[in-house]
């Protein structure tokens, strides 16, 4: 608040130079005040049905350059400001040479341009630079990437962070000695490939998928769950980086997360749902070859037993992947009702979703799993030749 008060006070000598300035370029010999009454109607804030352009800001705490006009600044400063502190301002002005009323004209300019908000570009650029300086304190190498962490998330400012160089900096930053600063460069690694196949290009270029899946492994949890984050932002509808994965043994990557029941729940629910967008993206390339890992019956299993997991969101993350692993050619109903024991599990969800039913914060979301369920208990019985297209369990 204190940055604010001192910008309404400057904005009031705005107001009160703008006001001496018309009143000595005015026939009149004085400067006439309305009452108190009147000043509220004169700084009334315009219809927006009427002047949709006008630029009032009714928070203070929002003053960060965005008045539309010189005219919106000055009505805003005249409704903040004291009536008689303002009277008084302006008489003083008043009395200036012209050369005193030049002056004050000159550093309320220089004002107005240190209160323009710097543009995304701009404090990015602030933000690599800090990367870049090898004297940077840990708090503030944090501090820089957080603000990239945001500035990112925009597809046109992620492009432009690889058009600054700070790409290549951010991807330097996961071999940093410190966890934290590992973590927070996969995630803006993520952030910046969503959607993005430019970025996911190049960060594969910059051989940064590799060191993505090393970090995935570690011992630390939050580096290890942005490090999965990262990736699957990465191999996300990318082809050439789905076969880059595949090259690194990432199935069984995956599969060591799903079968171990003491890594960090997080973890296995980024991992699920991975195998499901894998999955799909099999599906979705017809012509190709499916891979072999699909039809593994241990990593098949891996899967499935997640569907009885206590945690419904991750029960509802593995009936995704499961669907998808149904649709698939590859894939064989023996192995999901032999090996697997598909039957079982969906009986035994049905059984616990029915209990959390009863549950009032839960109710609705179990609701939608169980239809989830029961489609994908539909696609495995038509998978097994037990029913026909016509019936229905919806």
């Amino acid at each position: 608040m204190a940055r604010a008060s001192l910008i309404l006070c400057l904005l009031a000598l705005f107001v009160a130079v703008a006001v001496a300035e018309r009143v000595n370029k005015s026939s009149s010999a004085g400067l006439i005040w309305s009452t108190a009454k009147e000043e509220a109607e004169l700084v009334r804030k315009p219809d927006s049905d009427v002047d949709p352009t006008a630029g009032v800001v009714d928070d203070i705490d929002g003053i960060d350059g965005g008045f539309s006009s010189l005219d919106g600044m000055l009505q805003w400063a005249i409704g903040h400001s004291d009536p008689e502190k303002l009277k008084e301002t302006a008489q003083d002005v008043q009395r200036m040479s012209p050369d005193e009323l030049k002056q004050r004209q000159m550093e309320i300019k220089e004002l107005m341009e240190k209160l323009k908000t710097p543009s995304d570009a701009q404090l990015m650029q602030i933000a690599i630079d800090d990367l870049n300086n090898s004297s940077l304190t840990l708090e503030d190498r944090q501090r820089a990437l957080h603000e990239l962490l945001i500035l990112v998330e925009p597809i046109d400012n992620a492009n432009d962070l690889s058009k600054l160089g700070g790409l290549a900096l951010v991807i330097r930053e996961l071999n940093h000695p410190e966890s934290e600063i590992r973590k927070l460069s996969a995630w803006v690694i993520g952030k910046a490939s969503q959607n993005n196949p430019t970025i996911q290009r190049q960060v594969l270029e910059f051989g940064a998928l590799r060191k993505l899946m090393m970090m995935v492994r570690s011992s630390f949890v939050e580096e290890a769950i942005k490090a999965l984050y990262a990736v699957s932002a990465l191999i996300r509808n990318n082809f050439p980086g789905q076969q880059l994965f595949y090259a690194e043994a990432g199935d069984l990557m995956l599969q060591d997360i799903l079968g171990n029941s003491s890594i960090d729940i997080r973890l296995r629910r980024k991992a699920v749902f991975l195998v499901g967008d894998l999955a799909e993206s099999q599906i979705e390339a017809k012509d190709d070859v499916e891979l072999p890992f699909f039809s593994n019956s241990l990593f098949l299993k891996s899967v499935v037993d997640l569907m009885v997991w206590p945690d419904l969101d991750l029960q509802e993350k593995a009936l995704l992947a499961v669907k998808s692993l149904l649709h698939l050619k590859t894939t064989e109903a023996r192995v999901f009702q032999e090996f697997c024991n598909l039957d079982i599990l969906l009986d035994k969800m049905k059984q616990q979703l029915q209990g959390l039913t009863q549950d009032e914060f839960q109710k609705d979301y179990a609701v939608d799993v169980e239809n989830l369920r029961r489609e994908v208990e539909l696609i495995y019985h038509r998978k097994l030749g037990q029913v026909g297209e016509e019936k229905t369990y919806l």
